[in-house]
């Protein structure tokens, strides 16, 4: 049984919940997303499985996921891109932000993102249950896309793509 670590909106910790629990409930937890550019600053996005329990189907961030209770965030990070993507990588912390929003099939994401970002050039090994596309893109160009085509982007990802620092970080990688 997988947990989450729900905290308050300062992200003090205040227990666990079993994940599908805490998405049933709308309860705040952690969780992170991962930006990744390579080096002429295209962003690596995922098209995230159908088979995902919420967002499938849709593209989104590099990497995304909860840390595990007693797992640090940098622990927590490095696992899910080595899991998800086949990538070794350490990105650093770039700033968190709270949302939440309700799906169609009633669970709810509330969740404190912590959001880092970090550089690759290379191709990544995807785990086929969690991604079925992949790809580097301009980062204005993407920005457009959202724009034209909101509804193909998981919310979190269009939620971090709206700060204004955005641009500015990615030029710091």
């Amino acid at each position: 049984m997988e947990k989450v670590i729900l905290v308050d909106s300062n992200d003090n910790e205040l227990g666990t919940m079993e994940k599908m629990e805490a998405h049933r409930k709308g309860v705040l937890h952690r969780a992170f997303s991962v930006l990744l550019f390579n080096s002429s600053g295209e962003m690596l996005i995922q098209k995230r499985a159908s088979s995902k329990y919420h967002s499938g189907g849709l593209w989104s961030n590099t990497c995304c996921s909860h840390p595990r209770p007693a797992e640090s965030m940098e622990k927590a990070v490095g696992r899910r891109l080595e899991e998800e993507l086949g990538i070794v990588s350490n990105p650093t912390f770039a700033f968190k932000f709270e949302y939440k929003i309700q799906f169609s099939n009633n669970l709810i994401e509330h969740e404190l993102d912590h959001v880092y970002i970090g550089s690759f050039d290379g191709e990544p090994q995807i785990n086929e249950s969690e991604i079925s596309d992949w790809k580097f893109i301009d980062t204005n160009d993407l920005k457009n896309k959202v724009q034209s085509h909101p509804h193909e982007y998981s919310h979190w990802f269009k939620i971090i793509l709206s700060r204004p620092e955005i641009l500015e970080l990615t030029k710091t990688v």
